[in-house]
């Protein structure tokens, strides 16, 4: 089983690995191989090379065919004699424990798999025990079907310090029990007290819900990196924790934002990303309640990506998974100001694509779909806020209508001081 340590990712060099399949061509690929190579900087490390494979579907015993497998080795060789080593490969899917130890054997490296790097970015990026809570069960998920050799590392991690200690585990083994069971039933007991914790916290999160008052709960929601927190800095005056890095929020943070007159609550919440593992979104329940039980969803999307429409995609299909699918939606296309296009030449005369057209034009077939739910802005650059400013306001103003009838909220004092 593999050991969640931050310090194993930070400043090694690392490969990636992917595969080009019939359900993922080239292009496809190597667009995710972009964003791993973008969760390794974000862990610390930096990738020195890319390799990939076209196979029908990822090899069972390797995740790779065994001529890959040797390129790659050859390739670590390589860089040994040169005094440069290779400290991990980064595969882009998930891996088994048969995968991983098969692979480790051969290639004599670190390996990671995409989901072990976003558990490790998680770890490193987790402030309140509550997030660390969630990380830690998140992580003993993963480890789970993958128990191998690593019992010191089980024997420490009972003696208690992670994200809430825990009592030592000295004396549990019974008579007859094996080393992998032994495993098994320490991460089975650790699950079971994290659970516990993560339970009461979602108890006490769910009173602080309710003493909030009559009061209308926008969430910001996106894709990881789209810009969510620059946003609700600029919307909630505050200092929100923003950077050009992938999962730079993991703790909901809810701040109190009045707009002329009218006061409401505004989340900012954890982006989402490609393959993200279902065990991590059931891990993160209790910070994804303020995207269930928000009146209002802003979908924060960054429209100078190349493949923004299928991050708009995993975003609606996330939502959907945690019961939040359905909800009024505005659609805020950020970043306007980095947008780049293709301009094709006069003689070219193959069809058109996504790539070459101007941002007027693609303003104007979004905007055709979803009439004025959809906005344009640059928060960076702060151009069209006053314009979602107002729209937001304008749309927080009929659903309090609607929600509270008889309350009125133009003469209402509110308390201040509403934090994570």
């Amino acid at each position: 089983m593999k050991e969640f340590v931050i310090s194993e990712v930070k400043s090694e060099t690392a490969i990636l690995v992917g595969l080009i399949t019939k359900k993922q061509d080239e292009r496809k690929t190597n667009e995710y191989l972009d964003e791993l190579a973008f969760l390794a900087e974000t862990a610390g490390a930096v990738v020195v090379k890319r390799f990939t494979q076209k196979l029908d579907q990822a090899h069972q015993v390797t995740y790779i065919g065994k001529g890959k497998l040797e390129e790659i080795k050859h390739y670590i060789q390589a860089e040994e004699d040169e005094d440069r080593e290779v400290g991990m490969a980064i595969f882009d899917d998930e891996l088994s424990a048969k995968q991983i130890r098969n692979i480790e054997q051969e290639l004599k490296i670190k390996i990671l798999d995409r989901t072990s790097l976003i558990l490790d970015i998680f770890a490193m990026r987790a402030q309140t025990a509550n997030a660390k809570t969630q990380v830690e069960l998140a992580q003993y998920k993963y480890m789970l079907p993958r128990l191998q050799r690593l019992w010191t590392h089980l024997e420490r991690q009972g003696g208690g310090s992670g994200a809430g200690g825990g009592k030592g585990m000295v004396g549990l083994r019974g008579p007859g029990e094996t080393q992998l069971e032994m495993d098994r039933r320490i991460i089975l007991s650790r699950m079971s007290l994290l659970k516990e914790r993560l339970a009461e916290i979602d108890k006490q999160k769910s009173t602080q819900r309710k003493n909030r008052g009559r009061l209308i709960r926008v969430a910001l929601v996106g894709y990881t990196n789209v810009g969510k927190s620059t946003l609700m800095n600029l919307l909630a005056k505050s200092e929100v924790f923003a950077e050009n890095k992938l999962f730079a929020t993991l703790d909901t943070t809810v701040r109190k934002v009045i707009i002329e007159n009218l006061p409401f609550l505004l989340s900012d919440t954890v982006g989402f990303i490609r393959k993200l593992p279902t065990d991590l979104i059931d891990s993160f329940k209790s910070t994804l309640d303020e995207v269930r039980e928000a009146d209002l969803l802003v979908h924060v999307v960054d429209i100078s990506h190349p493949d923004f429409e299928e991050q708009i995609e995993v975003v609606n299909k996330t939502l959907a998974e945690i019961g939040a699918g359905g909800k009024p939606t505005m659609l805020l296309f950020n970043k306007i100001d980095a947008y780049t296009y293709i301009k094709k030449d006069e003689d070219d005369l193959t069809p058109r694509t996504r790539e070459n057209w101007t941002l007027e034009e693609l303003m104007q077939t979004w905007m055709a779909k979803m009439e004025d739910n959809c906005l344009f802005i640059s928060a960076r650059e702060k151009t069209g806020i006053e314009q979602f400013r107002t729209t937001l306001y304008e749309r927080v103003k009929e659903l309090h209508v609607q929600k509270y009838p008889y309350n009125d909220f133009l003469f209402q004092k509110y308390d201040d001081g509403i934090e994570n």
